[in-house]
């Protein structure tokens, strides 16, 4: 057995054959379940098409106005970057530089990223510097919202309805457009057949599974073998002599046989996370002033207002997004940390299946700020009302990046790693 017949689970370390798949199959790990790979029929042609789709319809989108609110023949409209630039004015830059950095960069980057590695190989040559866009795209994919950004503007629609006259912007439909794109992209984009197309264009043993000719020791994961696995890419590498890190040979991404002090920084973002967790739930989120006076939200109130106007299905949404998955969220890590620091072999399939739901989850918390964002943005009319960011906008927004920078910390095999038999 070789290493080019070879891969390593990203979640779990074990090693195992690849395997040839049917259109639309998934290969699944044998211990932990995780996706391995899928095979995606055209994948090429189909994501670089999609990608070019969602580049003219986030154009459209980040030019004309999401939304317009209508007071006694008083409109106000805003963009997306308007918003943001409302926030940056009101002294809300840190959530004015969330939201510009997850629905605006980190979207466009990704986009671009698969654009440029995939146009050339399309018109039969290869990019230059295959290695950096990946790594890019690799790092930009997980801090996309737009999906989320769309229900969280639906959200906002329902609010405003209650105060003036809605009016849809062309940017609204973009958006919803560029999410489907955008997620069509993300489905169809293969990076097993983009490397491969790469390394054919350049001659390079660029295979799926690493270098061929290096025989496989009698142990079961890739660390057990010596060899490091890349999150990024997939490819399995040698490192040098009594190295303990090192670079993918392909994509350039940092390697580790397990992440530096992943239980000691996942520990001190949850704790972070948990000490900002309660004053996002009990200081304000929002300050409404009006004829009427002024009047201070928390994410509770936002979700009791949006229950006794009748939208209970909202209700019952923002509820679950903004205050039960952030703690879920919390608690579900503190479990998985601690039972990896205790070495626990209980249960390491559930662990697994919790990890793999905290990574799903979390970025859906997100769905509260881009509501603000909005209400921010429109209610605007400074002799009948205006709303500002209050100051759990901020907690709470830290709130939901440490607990997705958690996520990322935490090094899934060290659930696997109590469970191996000790070899040699």
């Amino acid at each position: 057995m070789t290493r080019a017949e070879l891969i390593a689970c990203h979640e779990c370390d074990l090693l195992q054959y690849e395997t040839v798949l049917r259109d639309g199959g998934i290969a699944r790990c044998r211990r932990c379940n995780a996706e391995l790979y899928r095979h995606r029929p055209d994948g090429i042609n189909r994501a670089l098409s999609f990608a070019l789709t969602a580049i003219v319809l986030l154009a459209i989108a980040n030019t004309f106005p999401i939304l317009g609110l209508s007071v006694n023949g008083n409109l106000v409209q805003t963009t997306l970057f308007g918003a943001v630039r409302i926030l940056y004015r009101d002294g809300m830059w840190p959530i004015a530089a969330l939201v510009f950095f997850t629905t605006i960069l980190t979207p466009l980057l990704e986009i671009y990223a698969v654009v440029y590695l995939l146009l050339p190989l399309r018109m039969g040559g290869a990019p230059r510097r295959p290695d950096v866009a990946f790594r890019v795209l690799h790092l930009a994919r997980p801090w996309g919202m737009t999906e989320v950004l769309i229900l969280g503007i639906l959200v906002a629609l329902v609010k405003l309805v209650h105060i003036a006259t809605v009016v849809p912007g062309v940017a609204l439909w973009a958006f919803g457009a560029a999410m489907v794109a955008i997620a069509a992209m993300a489905a169809a984009f293969d990076p097993r057949e983009l490397w491969a197309r790469i390394g054919a264009r350049e001659g390079a043993a660029h295979g799926h599974g690493g270098g061929r000719g290096a025989a496989l020791s009698s142990a079961t994961t890739a660390a057990g073998a010596g060899l490091f696995v890349c999150h990024a890419c997939g490819l399995l590498s040698k490192p040098a002599p009594h190295a303990h890190e090192g670079n993918c040979p392909r994509c350039g991404t940092r390697l580790h046989f397990r992440k530096p002090n992943s239980v000691g920084r996942t520990w001190a973002l949850l704790v972070a996370a948990i000490v900002l967790y309660v004053p996002a739930n009990v200081l304000p989120v929002m300050d409404t002033s009006s004829l009427f006076g002024a009047q201070e939200d928390t994410i509770m109130s936002g979700v009791v207002y949006l229950w006794t106007s009748g939208s209970w299905p909202l209700a019952v949404l923002v509820f679950i997004a903004s205050i039960a998955v952030p703690l879920l969220k919390i608690l579900a890590l503190v479990f998985l940390v601690a039972a990896a620091q205790r070495r626990s072999r209980r249960i390491p399939a559930h662990r697994a299946r919790i990890y793999r739901i905290v990574e799903l989850v979390g970025r859906w918390s997100m769905l509260d700020i881009y509501v603000i964002t909005v209400l921010v943005a429109l209610v605007q009319f400074s002799a009948l009302a205006t709303i500002k960011a209050g100051p759990a906008a901020i907690a709470f927004g830290a709130v939901v990046v440490l607990t997705m920078a958690a996520a990322k910390s935490f090094d899934p095999r060290l659930i696997w790693d109590s469970t191996e038999k000790r070899h040699g």
